[in-house]
């Protein structure tokens, strides 16, 4: 019987395609957004009462009098503000420090959690920052062997929900990584990190991690007694250019920092310790900053000593309150990769804003800095991270107006990614 069926399908589809007749296409999705607020991140200014239509995936129009198509679905945000969708341009999707079991030490979660498994945790963190607002991350790596490649390839083919990705498969690193080994044990950084101590090892990581899936390159420049040099970085940054990728550098030294800023990655990431003058090379350079300041409540969640995770917390303010005053490009991230009570990884990121906030960021800096520079940064600026007729229709929503209270982020009522609703609540 279902071989029958199938066969008079079969015959319907010639028979039409032979009379020069086509299958009717799929309709195209359409819908028009009320906002009561619209804010344009790039300016920091707020429109009142706006439409946007969607059709597809994409902006069609926007603005106050944007007609409404018949057929097309009508959502209400007319009392909520409405934004682009958020970056944060330095997270760990497959990475969730069991801090019971793993002493709030990564190394341990990277020999306790085999790939396959935290591949499962990547797709069930992408969902939870989906939701929380974030429709693009950058995912810099600690992923295992590509776990998170596996995870960007599961979302854009429609498998799982999460955001748009960028992911850097395995860092390039001195030997060791950021890990202590032994001599026996000398192999338990690997695949984590992928060691390079030439120039030839580290074109061939760069070629490697591109060959396997990876859309920008991550190298740890610092973290062991020999780090890399401005020309090593820079063969680095050449190889990744060839390959159409972009270099993220791990930097929590002095050192380090001004070795990246003086090669021209396209972003440091951490920067603890970096100089006023290599912020300012920074910015010469075309460098965004990537920084990641923990909640002093998370570093005392992992840090032995309460006294170091209060003076650590004070240095990572300290520097992003400096190149926010030196007006260097500042990109949202987070690094968060603990697997804490009451919090998902989505509502966990968000609690980064506080530290935004006590380094004296303004709301308007700070949504800057979660959409138009990660936008550029990543490169993706023509599709995201702004609210424009022909772009990626990314949007969120939120009860209240972020340019007057940044928290209100922490309750993103809306989410929309490519023009399907994620989340809806009447609020």
């Amino acid at each position: 019987m279902k071989r029958h069926l199938f066969a008079l399908a079969l015959f319907a589809l010639c028979a039409a395609h032979a009379t020069g007749q086509t299958p009717a296409p799929t309709p195209v999705r359409t819908t028009l957004i009320r906002a009561g607020r619209l804010i344009d991140p790039e300016t920091g200014r707020a429109s009142l009462n706006q439409k946007i239509l969607v059709e597809g995936d994409r902006v069609k129009a926007v603005g106050p009098n944007v007609e409404t198509p018949a057929g097309a679905t009508v959502i209400d945000l007319s009392r909520a503000t409405v934004m682009p969708g958020l970056f944060d341009a330095h997270t760990h999707l497959c990475m969730a420090v069991n801090m019971q079991r793993d002493k709030g030490s990564y190394y341990y979660t990277t020999l306790n959690d085999p790939d396959s498994f935290r591949a499962v945790q990547g797709v069930a963190n992408a969902r939870a920052m989906l939701e929380s607002g974030f429709t693009t991350v950058r995912d810099v790596g600690n992923e295992g062997n590509y776990a998170c490649v596996s995870v960007r390839y599961a979302i854009e083919r429609g498998m799982v929900p999460g955001p748009t990705m960028q992911t850097a498969g395995r860092i390039i690193a001195p030997f060791g990584g950021q890990f202590q080994l032994q001599p026996n044990k000398r192999g338990l950084a690997e695949p984590e990190y992928f060691f390079a101590d030439t120039r030839d090892e580290l074109r061939k990581a760069v070629r490697e991690n591109a060959h396997f899936g990876a859309t920008l390159i991550k190298i740890v420049v610092d973290d062991q007694p020999y780090i890399y040099s401005a020309d090593d970085i820079r063969v680095v940054v050449e190889e990744a250019k060839r390959a159409g990728l972009r270099v993220a550098a791990h930097c929590w030294t002095r050192e380090g920092a001004h070795n990246a800023a003086e090669a021209g990655v396209a972003s440091i990431e951490h920067a603890n310790h970096i100089s006023d003058e290599d912020l300012q090379l920074a910015h010469r350079n075309g460098v965004t900053m990537v920084f990641t300041p923990f909640p002093e409540w998370v570093l005392k969640e992992f840090r032995s000593d309460a006294k170091a995770a209060a003076e650590e917390y004070g240095e990572e303010l300290d520097r992003l309150r400096a190149a926010y005053k030196l007006g260097l490009p500042i990109a949202f991230g987070t690094d968060a990769i603990h697997d804490l009570k009451k919090y998902t990884r989505g509502t966990q990121a968000m609690t980064w804003l506080d530290s935004y906030v006590a380094a004296g960021l303004s709301p308007a800096a700070i949504l800057k800095a979660m959409t138009t520079t990660p936008a550029r940064l990543l490169g993706v600026e023509a599709a995201r991270g702004a609210i424009r007729p022909g772009m990626n229709a990314d949007i969120i929503a939120t009860p209240g107006n972020p340019l007057e209270d940044i928290n209100t982020l922490k309750s993103v009522s809306f989410v929309m990614k490519n023009g399907a609703v994620v989340k809806h609540e009447n609020r």
